[in-house]
């Protein structure tokens, strides 16, 4: 694909993530966003028990979303959306500061080390990420592959805009399908310095 051709796809993506949450954002709203939010479980959950917040979860499969879509209208839930969107762009199209949670469970560890460059977090993304996040906000990460651990939490400490408190707690406990099915996983919590 021609590079023109691919920017103006990106153009056309991001503007359409715009639209989509122009109207669902409020100035004065805690957000909490759900990056790979598959099924709908655990945000789903997460929104039932804090009504306060307003709970977006993205995923990059349409038939994750309508499973998620599901799930949270049965529950009869009025704070939260799901947007088919990339991180990336879903981050661009967001308001700067408007997010105070984020979390990102069991994303693919690409292990191959050639693919590690497609891991979500990355210290580009992370400088990304930290723009959209109000002071104190917290990335809550969790995955059963060690090495991607190792490199998130590596990514994050030497980050200028993100620190690792000690002992900072998990703040929400709902076993996702991926956690069910690991034999162990790792988290840690970061602020946004």
């Amino acid at each position: 694909m021609p590079l023109e051709q691919a920017h103006a796809i990106a153009v056309s993506r991001l503007a359409a993530i715009s639209a989509q949450l122009e109207p669902l954002l409020q100035p004065t709203q805690s957000l909490t966003l759900e990056i790979g939010s598959g099924h709908g479980h655990f945000l789903t959950a997460y929104a039932q028990a804090h009504t306060e917040h307003f709970c977006i979860g993205i995923d990059l499969l349409s038939d994750r979303l309508a499973r998620s879509l599901r799930k949270s209208q049965r529950a009869k839930l009025n704070n939260i959306a799901w947007i088919h969107a990339d991180a990336g762009l879903f981050l661009q199209a967001l308001p700067d500061k408007s997010l105070a949670e984020i979390f990102v469970l069991f994303s693919d560890p690409w292990p191959k080390r050639r693919h590690w460059k497609n891991r979500v977090l990355q210290p580009k993304f992370l400088s990304l990420l930290a723009t959209k996040a109000v002071q104190g906000a917290r990335l809550c990460f969790r995955t059963d592959h060690s090495p991607y651990f190792a490199q998130a939490r590596e990514f994050v400490d030497q980050h200028p805009l993100w620190v690792l408190p000690e002992g900072e707690i998990w703040p929400f406990e709902l076993a996702t399908v991926f956690q069910q099915r690991a034999p162990d996983y790792q988290s840690f919590v970061a602020r946004r310095a």
